[in-house]
Formats: structure tokens, C-alpha cells, sequence
């Protein structure tokens, strides 16, 4: 039930999401969500565990990665361990009380034809407290088919993605095959 209660809530913070996203890319505010058929997402709630490590130093919680999603809505709880890189660099992602972290994932950087790019991250481990996230991707069905959207592609700026279902850029991407 709190789970069901939760996803209402979610369904509001990716409505508002997607037409600030279209807007900033200079579509309606209802284009994004018309293309990547809201109504058919799937939200996928994951709950992560990161007991403490005696030597943090020597392993990751999860190595160097983006989503696969359009989107990752992230709570995490007031331990450290969620790094963003830009430029080469890693950086801690601050903890805020109350607030979601937002990760634009694979399937939004193909939709908005690179304007969004993937958050590059990883988590790390703490040697003396428990870490725990929950993120909800947000992802296409599986017989969904994604490629850059039709007014962000023309002969100045060609498409830089395949369009292709969701299912096989999955299985591509876990088998690490090439896209």
C-alpha cells in the first residue's frame, strides 16, 4: 500500500519533470510525455543495502554506470556513498533532507537527441554506518521503441541514436555490446 501511495505521488513528480524537460528543449510541455507514452511506463522501485565495510577504500557499491531509464528518482538516506562524475572528476552528491535526486538516464539522452546527457555515477561504501537508497526508474515497456524525437533531428542536426526497442537497447547494453 505504501508503495501504491508512494507511485501516485511519483506519477505527479515525472508530469512535472517531463514538461520542464520538453520545455528546455524548446518543444510543448506535453511532447516528451506524448513520445515516450507516459501512460505505459514502467516504474521498477529498487531498494539498495550497503552494510559497513571494514575498507571502503578497496571496493565500490556499485561500479561507474548511467541507467538505462528516461529517468531515476533517487531517495537516499543521510549516508554518504552517491558519486556523480563531470569532466573525469568524481564529486559527492550532497544529501537534502526531504528532497529527491533526479538522474536523467540512457532513454531521455536518445529522446532529447543528446541535449540531456545520462548522469555518469557510482556509489561507495561507508566503514562504519549502512547505506541505503531507493531508486524508481522509469522506464519504457519493453516493446517500446525509442529514438530521438522527430523536432530535435534535421539536416544541421542528424540523429545521433538508433531508435530501437527498449528491449533490445537493454539487452545490448547489459551484454555490452555495442549500440
Amino acid at each position: 500500500e505504501v508503495n501504491e501511495e508512494y507511485c501516485k505521488y511519483l506519477r505527479g513528480v515525472v508530469d512535472k519533470l517531463l514538461k520542464s524537460m520538453s520545455i528546455g528543449l524548446g518543444l510543448e510541455e506535453d511532447e516528451l510525455k506524448e513520445v515516450a507514452n507516459e501512460e505505459e511506463m514502467h516504474y521498477l522501485l529498487k531498494i539498495n543495502y550497503y552494510p559497513p565495510c571494514p575498507c571502503p577504500d578497496l571496493v565500490l557499491g556499485v561500479p561507474p554506470h548511467t541507467d538505462m531509464s528516461y529517468l531515476t528518482i533517487l531517495v537516499p538516506n543521510d549516508v554518504q556513498g552517491l558519486q556523480a562524475s563531470r569532466n573525469g572528476r568524481w564529486y559527492d552528491v550532497k544529501y537534502v533532507p526531504n528532497a529527491l535526486v533526479i538522474h536523467v538516464g540512457d532513454q531521455m539522452e536518445i529522446l532529447s537527441n543528446g541535449k540531456y546527457k545520462a548522469v555518469f555515477h557510482r556509489t561507495t561504501v561507508n566503514k562504519e554506518k549502512t547505506r541505503m537508497s531507493w531508486p524508481v526508474f522509469i522506464e519504457p515497456k519493453a516493446e517500446g521503441e525509442v529514438g530521438p524525437h522527430p523536432k530535435l533531428v534535421n539536416q544541421d542536426n542528424p540523429p545521433k541514436y538508433k531508435t530501437k526497442k527498449y528491449k533490445d537497447y537493454a539487452y545490448c547494453k547489459l551484454n555490452k555490446i555495442p549500440q
